[in-house]
């Protein structure tokens, strides 16, 4: 009896660990979201520090074409409103750069959105939205930091073209 209680202690530690204790579901781009189901993707960074700082990249198909656009607000009040858009532009991307964009995401994680405004935390927020979607999963994290470090990268050299 007790073999079985430890066995079944490290059943239910092993089903926690793996972030399904809720039975919540996890979808994984590149399987279960391809490259043509992506139609918007969020990355928002924004912090109440003095001065506060905001930063937004928005990637999103429409008519066949790929997108990027950015938002940089400036201030000096918290928290930064659209009337504070300082930089902003779009980008029309080639199908090279919508790959480029997929690698970063793919075997990134989607599950359930939690919104997170309570927190306080700066972000970033990052949410991924595909067809089909019925806006049940939406929450995005990356495979690791080191690939969410090069999306970074790649999004401030996407702003500077």
């Amino acid at each position: 009896m007790r073999r079985c209680l430890q066995f079944l202690f490290a059943y239910i530690l092993a089903f926690v660990m793996m972030g399904c204790s809720k039975g919540e579901k996890q979808i994984i781009v590149g399987k279960d979201i391809s490259l043509d189901d992506i139609t918007e993707f969020y990355f928002t960074y924004a912090s109440s520090t003095y001065p506060p700082d905001y930063q937004r990249y928005y990637f999103y198909a429409e008519n066949d074409k790929h997108y990027f656009y950015h938002e940089t607000r400036e201030g000096d009040v918290f928290p930064l409103t659209e009337e504070y858009i300082t930089v902003s532009g779009t980008k029309e991307l080639s199908e090279d750069e919508w790959n480029t964009f997929f690698d970063f995401l793919k075997d990134g994680i989607v599950k359930s959105r939690q919104e997170s405004d309570e927190t306080g935390d700066s972000g970033p927020w990052m949410y991924l939205y595909w067809k089909r979607d019925k806006s049940e999963y939406q929450e995005f994290t990356f495979r690791n930091w080191d690939t969410q470090a090069l999306f970074e990268d790649y999004c401030v050299n996407l702003k500077q073209e």
